[in-house]
């Protein structure tokens, strides 16, 4: 479990550096510049998962509660959900008129999604820390910028299209997840 928590921190620290250290963040912009932060983070975060991923695996199973048996059903339409609020955060659809923070929105809906199918303690500090995380995003970017500017050029065909590729990375995931871990379909 060290190894899971271990990715948490450096992921929620790399995530909130820049809310929590402005002038240290700015600091450090100052003299580096814009690609060394972003390659350092880039890199940062892809350590920070390789850690969650191997933490998760390590980690004994520790049974706390039970998934009911409809949870499969309602997971993977959570799931599909989730995949195209994170793929529409990057398009310019309607979506985005109605959802300040859709990326953040499907991140809780992932976590969300896999709570309902996995009752250990690792699922649950893993999901819940990536959820809690997400929810405080969301907060402190609402705070900062308290209000909203409305994106401008946005389409139904961009969410349309959006759709479409969140229904075909939706199958690449499953196809993927049955194939190095369970099967996210019942049955």
């Amino acid at each position: 479990m060290t190894l899971l928590v271990a990715g948490l921190l450096l992921w929620s620290y790399v995530h909130l550096f820049k809310r929590f250290s402005p002038t240290t963040y700015t600091r450090i912009h100052e003299r580096f510049g814009e690609s060394a932060i972003k390659g350092t983070t880039s890199i940062l975060l892809i350590g920070a998962f390789v850690l969650m991923v191997f933490g998760y695996k390590a980690a004994p199973y520790i049974h706390v509660y039970s998934a009911p048996v409809w949870g499969v059903h309602l997971n993977n339409l959570l799931m599909l959900i989730a995949v195209f609020l994170l793929v529409a955060s990057h398009a310019k659809g309607r979506v985005k008129y109605y959802l300040r923070h859709p990326m953040l929105i499907g991140t809780i809906l992932w976590a969300a999604a896999h709570l309902l199918v996995n009752g250990d303690l690792a699922s649950i500090v893993l999901f819940g820390w990536i959820a809690a995380w997400a929810d405080l995003e969301i907060m402190m970017i609402n705070v900062r910028d308290p209000v909203r500017v409305m994106p401008e050029g946005l389409t139904l065909r961009s969410d349309l299209v959006s759709l479409i590729v969140s229904i075909l990375l939706f199958i690449c995931i499953a196809i993927l997840h049955g194939n190095i871990g369970p099967s996210p379909f019942p049955g």
